[in-house]
C-alpha cells in the first residue's frame, strides 16, 4: 500500500518531522511531497483535501488522513515506541483535532518558517515525489 505525507515544506517543525520519520521508517514505506510542490498539490486535488487545510496530510490506499489521525497513522507505521503512539486514535477526534489545531496554529511563532527549501541527500531524494 502507498503511504504518501503532505507536509508543510515552508514549516521548520514539518521539516525536522520529515527527518524524524525518515529515521525511524528504515523500509522506506513512507513518502513525501511538500504541499507546495506541483506534485503535493495534485495529490491534495486527487484526494479533495481542500487548499485552506493547515495540517500535515497522510495518503493511505485510497483515503486521505489529516490533523491529529493522520499523525496517529503515521506514528502505527515507525520503528520503536514511537508506533504505541497510534493508542491515542481511542482519544475523541475531536479532543485530538482540537489539540493539533493549538499547535498547528503556533508551530511558525514556535519554530520558525524557511524562506528556501532544503535539499535533500542522494539516499533520502528517492524518498521524495
Amino acid at each position: 500500500m502507498e503511504r504518501i505525507i503532505l507536509f508543510d515544506g515552508e514549516c521548520n517543525f514539518c521539516n525536522q518531522s520529515v527527518q524524524f520519520i525518515i529515521k525511524r521508517d528504515p523500509e522506506g514505506r513512507f513518502k513525501f511531497a511538500s504541499q507546495q510542490s506541483e506534485v503535493g498539490e495534485s495529490i491534495m486535488r486527487e484526494y479533495d483535501v481542500p487548499n485552506e487545510v493547515d495540517s500535515l496530510v497522510l495518503i493511505e490506499g485510497s483515503k486521505a488522513y489529516l490533523q491529529s489521525t493522520a499523525a496517529l497513522r503515521i506514528c502505527k507505521g515507525l520503528k520503536g515506541f514511537w508506533k504505541f503512539g497510534f493508542v491515542f486514535i481511542l482519544v475523541p477526534r475531536q479532543i485530538r483535532d482540537w489539540a493539533y489545531k493549538i499547535f498547528s496554529k503556533n508551530r511558525y511563532d514556535w519554530f520558525g518558517k524557511q524562506e528556501t527549501c532544503q535539499l535533500p541527500s542522494p539516499e533520502m531524494k528517492k524518498r521524495f515525489l
